[in-house]
């Protein structure tokens, strides 16, 4: 009797072991080293993106696929140096399984190799030059790319009987790639293009728009990354150029959702191309806007939480598919092809180039009420980047 009991006893220890143990593998922790900056002139980029990480972990949980999510936010001030760095540590000494953020081209681009070495899934969240993917098999991008933005304005510009622009682009990937991208497709159709480029580090625009004024375009494309349009329209409006009929059209980031109030009303009646803006009409993106305003109050997201928000709906998502294993090889798998209904509308990920599809749209910027908003009148639907596309 004795040894029955002992032998009982050994089996329900070993029995209550293996479920303790199963639990305890149920809830091994995923870590997602979170890159963005938090400082510095980008900072802006940096916070959108976190506000909106945590909104999607409060709003899902933070187990998926049996694996709980637990996400290390590091800052690198938005220099590569440092961004590739602080990936080197998160691999080494964290061990997560996913970098994610990135919130300009040069960052994305500096932790490109360590993805590669590491066999670890890199989540862009922001940064929109097109040949970042292919950078590395491991890059898989939730923002949007600039030709994918600025494609269409050329299209919408010379069907508007818009003949002459003037470009204006910030000096580095995004901007080279939206300058070319709509300069080609613009020229193609019949239009010219006069163009200049202002540094990315303390851009000074006041000499830049002075050869705006004295060209006298139809209208100016502007590219500009996200926080800066303030400083730009500050400038454009003491110029005299919102007084002296020069239409100002371009992608998206220059009339920010996260700034566009402050700019005033000098901003009216710009004309942009982009894949998302905080009035996009749809039952998502109003539950979306309403939970992260009243998480961030005073606080609109913009088009760059957009990509923290679905970037981490990414990881999710992939996770599920995997039944949690977080291996790299298969995560990367998992998350080419996956599809939902973004705030934004339908995104896929492009299986062939681990790129975003996704709508872009024609918005005007107008006055609702009291507040600027980007109002959408027109959509090119699932839009892929036409640089890959080509080919």
């Amino acid at each position: 009797m004795t040894i029955r009991r002992t032998v009982l006893k050994v089996f329900m220890a070993g029995a209550v072991a293996a479920t303790l143990g199963s639990g305890a593998q149920a809830q091994e922790v995923v870590k997602v080293g979170l890159i963005l900056p938090m400082t510095g002139p980008f900072a802006s980029t940096g916070r959108q993106i976190e506000a909106a990480v945590k909104l999607f972990l409060a709003q899902s949980g933070t187990t998926h696929g049996g694996k709980r999510l637990e996400v290390i936010l590091k800052d690198d001030t938005g220099n590569a140096d440092a961004t590739r760095r602080i990936a080197q540590e998160l691999v080494v000494n964290d061990k997560v399984a996913v970098l994610a953020g990135f919130g300009l081209t040069p960052l994305a681009m500096a932790t490109a190799p360590i993805a590669t070495q590491a066999k670890i899934p890199q989540i862009v969240m922001a940064a929109a030059t097109a040949s970042i993917t292919e950078a590395s098999p491991f890059i898989v991008r939730t923002s949007f790319t600039l030709p994918q933005a600025s494609e269409p304005m050329a299209d919408w510009a010379w069907s508007n009987g818009i003949k002459r622009v003037f470009t204006v682009v910030t000096d580095y990937g995004p901007g080279i790639d939206a300058e070319t991208s709509f300069a080609n497709k613009f020229k193609a159709a019949g239009g010219t293009v006069e163009s200049v480029r202002v540094p990315l580090r303390n851009p000074d625009f006041a000499p830049f728009l002075q050869r705006v004024s004295e060209a006298k375009p139809d209208a100016l494309f502007v590219f500009v990354p996200s926080g800066i349009g303030a400083q730009f329209m500050k400038q454009f409006v003491e110029r005299g150029l919102d007084k002296a009929g020069v239409k100002l059209i371009g992608p998206g980031d220059v009339v920010d959702d996260d700034i566009l109030n402050g700019m005033g009303d000098v901003a009216v009646g710009a004309i942009t191309t982009h894949h998302y803006s905080a009035k996009h009409d749809s039952a998502a993106n109003l539950a979306f806007v309403k939970a992260f305003e009243a998480a961030n109050p005073g606080v609109r997201p913009n088009f760059m939480a957009v990509g923290g928000y679905d970037g981490m709906r990414l990881i999710a998502e992939a996770l599920k598919a995997t039944n949690g294993d977080a291996s790299g090889e298969k995560l990367i798998t998992a998350m080419k092809g996956a599809s939902w209904e973004s705030p934004r509308g339908p995104i896929t990920i492009d299986p062939a180039t681990r790129d975003i599809i996704q709508n872009i749209y024609v918005r005007r910027t107008e006055k609702v009420g009291s507040d600027l908003f980007n109002i959408e009148f027109a959509t090119i639907p699932q839009v892929k980047d036409p640089v890959k596309a080509r080919k």
